[in-house]
């Protein structure tokens, strides 16, 4: 038996639970964790806003560990070895899995949602979800770069960010954090962050972006301002807020992009003339992330152009009070950049 916090019944608390050690097929490899990163999506499955099927389910998919065991036809990785885990479990085979966009697998799971995850002492997964972590980047950075450095990431590339572009980061969290050294990485000349909490703009600052308090100016005429009226390239949404996407849009330069990544309900509305035809800008999104875009994130992490060193602000034990007050705090954006479980 290992012990495991789960998602029992949306809307409320998380319980932990005494359940079996998962089975080890074949293909599979049997994972000790060592560390999970508390994600904002896992409080929107919480709070069922993103439905998490089958229930009663282990949360987390931001993963590293140890490999505990391999299964029978597994080659190339051997048990003692620091892996992190891919969180999209897919069958390969299927039109999108062939088209290198495995996120939209028609019968893909995602784990911490549609299959048990990582809020555990034990999980298992498809040895190709398992990636070496370099030797210098600890468990917690392998977790957290598998979701909000990897989702940051991919949402970059599927904005064309070019060398010698502008960036606006809307929303500085985990997600945000990454997404300011990963653009500043990729050749971006000013990345601006917007958020309405002091501390996560002064880290802000201290990672290379320009700082937009949202609480004390109108962020989209601040943006204009110091852009000279231009606007940005590239604005990335990372909340889900309907004030949040309008803003990200309305920032935008001609031939602008906005990304939208953010889990939500809500609608966003504009004036399609004056905001997008007019200046030909685009709104795109950006769903998980790709198994073919890891091996350079991690290499980005292991050279230190990604240091996830002050944006782990917290670690919390295997325990359901704990995971759950860290996540009321996500909940009602507070100061918390990315709390991460060490079991």
């Amino acid at each position: 038996m290992m012990k495991a916090v789960r998602l029992v019944q949306v809307r409320q608390p998380l319980v932990t639970q005494d359940i079996p050690v998962p089975a080890l097929g074949d293909r599979d490899v049997l994972v000790r964790v060592k560390a999970a990163g508390i994600c904002h999506s896992d409080v929107h499955y919480r709070a069922g806003i993103s439905p998490v099927h089958p229930l009663p389910c282990t949360l987390g998919h931001e993963v590293a560990g140890v490999i505990e065991q391999v299964g029978a036809a597994v080659t190339g990785l051997q048990p003692g070895e620091r892996v992190c885990v891919h969180y999209m479990v897919t069958c390969g085979n299927c039109y999108y899995c062939n088209l290198g966009s495995e996120q939209f697998c028609t019968s893909g799971q995602m784990i911490g949602k549609n299959r048990d995850g990582g809020y555990a002492e034990y999980i298992v997964v498809p040895a190709r979800n398992a990636f070496r972590l370099p030797d210098n980047l600890p468990f917690e950075h392998g977790a957290i770069l598998m979701c909000s450095s990897s989702t940051a990431y991919h949402a970059l590339r599927k904005g064309r960010l070019q060398p010698g572009e502008t960036v606006a980061v809307f929303g500085v969290g985990g997600l945000g954090m990454s997404a300011i050294q990963l653009a500043r990485a990729m050749g971006a000349l000013d990345v601006y962050a917007v958020d309405i909490r002091a501390p996560k703009l002064q880290l802000a600052r201290q990672l290379g972006a320009i700082p937009i308090d949202a609480k004390g100016s109108d962020p989209v005429g601040e943006i204009r301002r110091l852009t000279g009226r231009r606007g940005v390239d590239v604005a990335l949404e990372l909340i889900g807020l309907q004030v949040t996407m309008q803003q990200a849009f309305e920032s935008l330069a001609i031939f602008g992009r906005t990304v939208l990544v953010g889990v939500t309900d809500q609608v966003m509305q504009f004036a399609p003339y004056p905001s997008m035809v007019g200046k030909e800008t685009e709104i795109i999104g950006a769903s998980d992330h790709l198994a073919s875009e890891l091996p350079g994130l991690l290499e980005l992490a292991r050279r230190g152009l990604l240091d996830l060193r002050q944006v782990v602000t917290e670690t919390v034990p295997l325990e359901a009070g704990a995971i759950n007050r860290v996540m009321d705090s996500l909940e009602g954006y507070g100061d918390t950049i990315r709390a991460v479980i060490t079991p």
